[in-house]
């Protein structure tokens, strides 16, 4: 039994409305809209969240080893500058950009996993809406 066998109420909650679609979505059936398949309906990608689980790692990494490197080049530096009035200016500037070297790594620390569990999650649950949606799509006729 086709939808065209149902009153005009019900034709109209079957229908979808014409002219309604996600702000990110070109339109149906091009494909070419940001988050949109071929058939113009909304999919997930994981690989962004990935991608920036993996940047977050990077800049951890680099930003630990400018610390060291940062530190290493310091080392002695106090001795050989005793009595320069610089020498204070220069601890000072140092201990400011350890501080925020610390808390861009730390931080980037942080959303490493957090982002790499978003991806994980999307994934669950866009399958777990592929399998409701499917069940749904099941109809079966009414008994004779």
């Amino acid at each position: 039994m086709g939808t065209g066998a149902y009153s005009q109420r019900w034709q109209e909650l079957f229908d979808p409305p014409q002219g309604i679609r996600l702000a990110s979505a070109t339109g149906p059936g091009t494909g070419s809209g940001t988050g949109t398949g071929e058939n113009g309906d909304l999919v997930h990608a994981a690989g962004p969240w990935t991608k920036a689980a993996s940047a977050a790692g990077e800049l951890r990494t680099s930003t630990g080893g400018a610390l060291s490197r940062m530190s290493l080049a310091h080392d002695g530096l106090a001795a050989g500058t005793a009595g320069l009035a610089s020498a204070g200016a220069l601890a000072t500037v140092r201990a400011s950009w350890e501080k925020r070297l610390t808390a861009v790594r730390d931080e980037c620390g942080a959303l490493d996993p957090m982002l790499l569990k978003v991806a994980r999650d999307l994934g669950e649950v866009d399958e777990q809406g592929r399998v409701a949606f499917s069940r749904l799509a099941v109809r079966t006729e009414p008994a004779k």
